[in-house]
């Protein structure tokens, strides 16, 4: 008959291998699941696409809240706010051109899309100089050979000219009914028609 104390080594032994045959299990597990993730990783990277485009916002289409606004009639932080645009093929706009005074296309033969977003000032409202100054909802709604198509994104808008955001994709229709991924918007300046003229790149997963 093995003594206390043996039979104390003995038990402890046997816990040991235990605990041990446990942390192998869950480090296996472990690699397993890393290993899938990075396989989807990779797979998803296979098929990415990227789209890019411009967009020029037609100024009589922007319409806001009546309040709250600032002195000037400007809309403030909290002030919601719909508009729509064209969109033109990346390359087009300059960041002055785009639409006519009437609000026009300056381009009509180039047009391939409407862009529509709605959303909420934040920061300083419409006087913020730099950072974000509004979180929208875009929805991009494409013609051509992507007719009937769309994508939408979700996120801010920064006020710097020349300085590139990050969006979610959130979605789409048709070709893109099962997009997500990242755009990359730019704002160029602003048109003729008092509209933003917007610059965007998606990096679009479906």
């Amino acid at each position: 008959m093995p003594d206390e104390e043996e039979a104390f080594g003995q038990e402890r032994v046997f816990t040991m291998k235990k605990v041990v045959g446990k942390l192998l299990v869950l480090t296996t597990a472990g690699v397993l699941i890393t290993t899938f993730f990075l396989a989807q990783s990779r797979e998803a990277d296979a098929e990415l696409e990227i789209w890019r485009f411009d967009v020029a916002e037609v100024g009589s289409r922007f319409v806001f809240d009546e309040s709250p606004v600032f002195d000037d009639g400007m809309p403030s932080y909290g002030n919601a706010f719909v508009t729509q645009g064209y969109i033109y093929p990346e390359g087009t706009l300059n960041g002055s051109n785009g639409v006519l005074p009437n609000g026009e296309p300056e381009f009509p033969n180039l047009v391939f899309g409407e862009w529509t977003c709605r959303g909420w000032f934040i920061g300083d409202g419409a006087h913020t100089e730099t950072g974000p100054w509004v979180v929208t909802t875009q929805f991009y709604t494409f013609g051509g050979e992507l007719d009937g198509s769309s994508l939408v994104t979700d996120g801010y808008e920064i006020a710097d000219v020349n300085v590139t955001g990050s969006r979610p994709i959130t979605g789409g229709t048709g070709t893109f009914n099962t997009a997500r991924g990242e755009a990359f918007q730019t704002l160029l300046g602003f048109n003729e028609s008092q509209g933003v003229n917007l610059r965007f790149e998606f990096a679009v997963n479906r």
